[in-house]
C-alpha cells in the first residue's frame, strides 16, 4: 500500500521498558505474560492511594551518555536517548561511516507531560532555598521536545526535529507525523516514538486524586486488567519505545531488515470532553477508519489490534464499541490484546511501546496475550487473546492510542510481501 508511490518501512526497534530495556527480553517477558507492576521505589509512596506502579528497572545510561551529559537530562530524555540508541543497533546503522546523509535523518519523539520529576524537584529547591537556587537547566531538562532535540545531538541527526504533545496519544501522533514527512519526501529515515518518566508524587496525586488509578495495592501484578469486569483503573508506568522509520526504497538500498510496513495514519478529536471519551466511540472509530483508508487496506483484513485498553470503567467499553463500529461482524474475528496489563500505561510513550509491540508481532508471529483477564465484562465481548500468547501469523494490525483532550490516533502496518 502506498501514498504519492512512497512505502514506508520499519526497520529497528528500541525500548525501555518495565518489562525490560533489551529489545528482546522485553518481548520475551511479554509474551510470557509478565507483569511489571510493583510497589514504588523512587519515592516514599506509603501516604498514597496507590502505592505501585510500572517502574523502569536496572537502567543505565553508561555506555550511551556521557555523565555530564546525563546530569542535564531529565529522566524522560535519558529513556528517550536510549531507546534510540538501542533502535540504531537494532535497525543496523552506523551513523560514523559517512554512508547515510544525516540531514535527512529525522526525529519525532511525543512526551506528553516532558521532565515532570525536573520540574518537582526545582520547585522544591526554589521554595526551600529561594528563586536564585533554580539550576539554569531547569527549563531545557523540563520542556517536552527536549527528548527530540537530545536525540538528535547525540547522535548528530539533523533532518525534521520536533515534539508531539497529545497527553496519552503523544507517541502515535510522532509516528504518523513521521509517516508523513516520509512520504512528503522531507527526510530519508525517521526515529520516531515517545518517551515518558512520570512515577513522580505530583503526577501519583494527581492521576489519584482524579480517580484513574487502580488501588489495588495488596496485589499490584493483577492490578492492570484491561477489559476484565473487576477492573478499577490504569496502572501507570514509564518508558520508551522508538522504531526506525525509512522509506523503502532507502531501506532496501542500504540492505536493511524490514520488520513491516507503515502504511496508514488517522487521527481525529472527540469533540467531548476534558478527559472523558465519548460514549459512543465516534472518535475512535473515526481514528480507525482514517487509518484504514490512509493505507487504502480492507477492514476485512485486519486481523489484530493493540488497544489502547487502559484498564479503566470508561474507556475500555468505548473502544470496543469504537471497533464494531468500524468493522462490524468483522470485530468477533479480531484479535485484540491490551500490552497495558504488562507494561501499565506509559502515558504519552505508550503509542511508541505499542507500535514497536505491533512491529514485533507482525515480524514474528506471536499476538501478545491481555493478562488479568478472568471475569469479561459483558460489554466487552472480543477476543483479548486472554491470559497466554497466541502463536499465529498476522498480514494486518492496527495500534491505537487516545489521550486526554479528545485525542485519538490509530497507525496502521501490515507484514512485509
Amino acid at each position: 500500500m502506498t501514498r504519492n508511490g512512497t512505502r514506508v518501512v520499519v526497520t529497528g526497534a528500541g525500548i525501555v521498558s518495565p518489562l525490560g530495556n533489551d529489545l528482546e527480553q522485553f518481548w520475551k517477558n511479554l509474551t510470557a505474560g509478565m507483569s511489571g507492576a510493583a510497589p514504588i521505589t523512587r519515592f516514599d509512596a506509603s501516604g498514597f492511594d496507590t502505592r505501585f506502579a510500572c517502574e523502569v528497572k536496572g537502567f543505565a545510561t553508561e555506555g550511551v551518555i556521557d555523565r555530564k551529559d546525563a546530569k542535564r537530562m531529565d529522566r524522560f530524555v535519558q529513556f528517550a536517548v536510549v531507546a534510540c540508541h538501542h533502535a540504531i543497533q537494532n535497525a543496523g546503522l552506523d551513523l560514523q561511516n559517512g554512508h547515510l546523509n544525516l540531514e535527512r535523518v529525522g526525529v519525532v519523539l511525543g512526551s506528553g507531560i516532558g521532565g515532570m520529576e525536573t520540574f518537582e524537584a526545582q520547585h522544591r529547591v526554589m521554595i526551600e532555598k529561594g528563586p536564585g537556587r533554580v539550576s539554569p537547566f531547569f527549563i531545557p531538562m523540563m520542556i517536552s521536545d527536549m527528548a527530540a532535540g537530545q536525540v538528535s545531538i547525540q547522535f548528530g541527526l539533523k533532518g525534521p526535529n520536533f515534539c508531539t504533545v497529545s497527553a496519552c496519544a503523544s507517541g502515535a501522533h510522532a509516528i504518523g507525523e513521521a509517516l508523513r514527512l516520509l512520504r512528503a519526501g522531507d527526510a530519508d529515515m525517521i526515529l520516531a516514538g515517545g518517551s515518558e518518566a512520570t512515577i513522580t508524587p505530583m503526577a501519583l496525586s494527581g492521576f489519584g486524586n482524579a480517580r484513574t488509578l487502580s488501588t489495588r495495592n495488596d496485589d499490584p501484578q493483577r492490578a492492570s486488567r484491561p477489559f476484565d469486569q473487576d477492573r478499577d483503573g490504569f496502572v501507570i508506568g514509564e518508558g520508551a519505545g522508538v522504531i526506525v522509520l525509512e522509506t523503502e526504497d532507502h531501506a532496501r538500498r542500504r540492505g536493511a531488515t524490514l520488520l513491516c510496513e507503515l502504511n496508514g495514519y488517522g487521527a481525529s478529536a472527540d469533540a467531548f470532553h476534558m478527559t472523558a471519551p465519548s460514549v459512543d466511540g465516534d472518535g475512535a472509530a473515526r481514528a480507525m477508519k482514517r487509518a484504514l483508508d490512509d493505507a487504502g487496506l480492507p477492514a476485512d483484513d485486519v486481523q489484530y489490534i493493540n488497544a489502547h485498553g487502559t484498564s479503566t470503567p470508561t474507556g475500555d467499553p468505548v473502544e470496543v464499541a469504537a471497533v464494531k463500529r468500524v468493522f462490524g461482524t468483522h470485530a468477533k474475528q479480531l484479535m485484540m490484546s491490551s500490552t497495558k496489563s504488562m507494561t501499565g500505561h506509559l502515558l504519552g510513550a505508550a503509542g511508541g511501546l505499542e507500535a514497536v509491540v505491533t512491529a514485533l508481532t507482525l515480524a514474528r508471529g506471536i499476538v501478545p496475550p491481555t493478562i488479568n483477564l478472568d471475569k469479561t465484562d459483558p460489554q466487552c465481548d472480543l477476543d483479548f487473546v486472554p491470559n497466554q500468547a497466541r502463536a499465529q501469523r498476522v498480514k494486518a494490525a492496527l495500534s491505537n492510542s487516545f489521550g486526554f483532550g479528545g485525542h485519538n490516533v490509530t497507525l496502521a502496518m501490515t507484514a512485509v510481501s
